[in-house]
């Protein structure tokens, strides 16, 4: 199993993280937010966090710097946190990735859910992307046409990595206003031309699947728990085996990538590799890794998994 992080990243730092909290830099901005999995001590005073950040988050439970809250999978399913903001500290602020030719402008925001619009450490896979669908030297400069549906899609890095490359893109999310956020995203990038679909991912699949549309690549990022627009309930453990079922119809059998990320906790990464062994047979050797950024201590945070080839 590889350790998947990116080192291209100058708009993002992880500078401390222990007692189940994590001290991050976006850009000229320095913020506080919870991570069950940083159970060991902090490197740094509470004081040094405190004076560095510019805004903390709280979940319920949890309202003053140093406590983080009541554990994320016990949190009631839509149970909103707060944001404390120091003067000066904006709603809303712009950081950059750059990668080769590629250059991702994204912008954030203090969402009350904790999320702020971008997950650093997908970074590694929208490189993964470009590389893949490079018109010079990846497989699209052997004949792909680059038709890419990205799922659970978010707010978009997949997707703009895929459109920055060349690549006909499908950006599925079931919520309306994470799709304006995504598409605001890819404007300020210098990017257009994105398919937008409001709609669970799921009963979206399966009506491609019903349909004979091929794609050239997938990515899948799906929550631990999830509600499509309508109602559609989705839960991970129960669902994900036949996501990725339907998905291995809808894949071209050559010159394709797939990719598969897990963030649910207890998620062992060979649960993803046994899905692709699974549905994907005849793709031997699927890259299996865990997602990481080491803090200033020199500790590697771990931040979920994936599976791709």
């Amino acid at each position: 199993m590889n350790l998947l992080t990116s080192h291209h990243w100058t708009d993002y730092e992880l500078i401390d993280s222990g007692n189940r909290e994590k001290l991050e830099r976006f850009g000229s901005f320095t913020l506080i937010r919870p991570e069950p999995q940083a159970v060991w001590e902090k490197s740094l005073s509470e004081e040094e966090w405190n004076l560095a950040a510019d805004a903390w988050y709280r979940k319920p439970g949890g309202t003053e710097p140093g406590k983080p809250g009541i554990e994320e999978e016990k949190r009631p399913e839509g149970e909103r946190g707060q944001w404390n903001r120091k003067p000066g500290m904006p709603e809303q602020w712009i950081v950059t990735y750059k990668y080769r030719e590629m250059s991702l402008r994204f912008r954030l925001g203090l969402t009350a859910f904790g999320h702020i619009g971008v997950f650093p450490e997908q970074a590694g896979n929208w490189e993964f992307i470009y590389d893949f669908l490079n018109p010079t030297t990846g497989a699209k400069s052997m004949g792909v046409t680059g038709k890419v549906l990205n799922l659970f899609a978010y707010t978009g890095g997949a997707s703009l990595a895929a459109k920055a490359a060349g690549a006909d893109v499908t950006h599925v999310d079931s919520v309306r206003p994470v799709i304006t956020w995504a598409r605001e995203i890819m404007e300020a990038s210098g990017l257009d031309g994105i398919r937008w679909v409001v709609e669970d991912a799921l009963k979206f699949v399966k009506r491609e699947a019903r349909r004979g549309n091929l794609y050239d690549g997938i990515i899948l990022d799906p929550p631990a728990y999830g509600r499509g627009p309508e109602g559609e309930k989705w839960v991970l453990g129960e669902s994900i085996n036949e996501m990725v079922s339907l998905c291995s119809r809808i894949l071209k059998t050559e010159r394709s990538f797939f990719i598969l990320s897990l963030y649910s906790m207890g998620f062992s990464p060979l649960i993803g590799e046994n899905l692709l062994k699974t549905h994907f047979p005849g793709r031997t050797n699927p890259e299996t890794g865990e997602f990481c950024f080491t803090d200033r201590a020199g500790r590697k945070l771990p931040l979920g998994t994936c599976v791709r080839f």
